[in-house]
């Protein structure tokens, strides 16, 4: 009993080190996102101020979209990147449609 006990603390302790680790990496996910949001949109105020509009022509972005929404993953924003169930989403579609 005691060596088992002696096993859960020591996977106790590798737990805590795990959590510590992933904690420490969604803080740096959370800062470089809030970064690259604020970055985009810098980015988007300069593309309308100079009256330019990135909706015209759909490009590189349309094509990866529409690759990840084959592969079977949505693309709408109401359940972007989880895996579709073999079915189609009307919202993946309708955003597909827009965007052409």
């Amino acid at each position: 009993m005691e060596k088992r006990i002696g096993e859960l603390y020591e996977q106790l302790g590798d737990l805590k080190t795990q959590l510590s680790s992933l904690l420490e990496e969604n803080h740096r996910l959370a800062m470089e996102n809030h970064h690259l949001r604020k970055r985009l949109d810098h980015e988007d105020e300069e593309n309308h101020e100079d009256g330019e509009h990135s909706s015209e022509i759909p490009g590189e972005g349309y094509d990866n979209l529409a690759r990840l929404y084959e592969e079977g993953f949505h693309i709408c924003n109401v359940h972007f990147g989880s895996p579709r169930e073999d079915e189609d989403c009307l919202f993946c579609l309708l955003f597909l449609n827009k965007t052409k």
